[in-house]
């Protein structure tokens, strides 16, 4: 199989993976984060919980929230590419 066809056919894959919970009925699920799971848990569990620390400060709203995550996300990646890209080239130079 040629390089480009097998590019073609990890493209589509691809885009049916990302499309399928959207075309597929009952695929979608209620996207719910693990802080949200977290509070459910302790109200069942324990209903008179009072929790013991409050956050110094929150996001005005859940878009900025999302930001924030991304952005922190992005840095991670970033730098993960960064220590790789580093090591990489220091592997290839010390191979000369």
């Amino acid at each position: 199989m040629s390089p480009k066809v097998r590019t073609i056919l990890m493209l589509a894959a691809a885009a049916a993976l990302i499309a399928a919970p959207l075309v597929i009925p009952g695929l979608g699920g209620d996207f719910k984060g693990s802080d949200d799971k977290a509070v459910e848990a302790i109200a069942e569990l324990a209903p008179g919980y009072k929790p013991w620390f409050e956050s110094l400060w929150k996001p005005p709203s859940d878009e900025v929230q999302s930001l924030l995550f991304s952005l922190q996300a992005a840095i991670g990646a970033g730098f993960l590419g960064y220590v790789i890209g580093r090591r990489s080239t220091r592997k290839n130079v010390a191979d000369r």
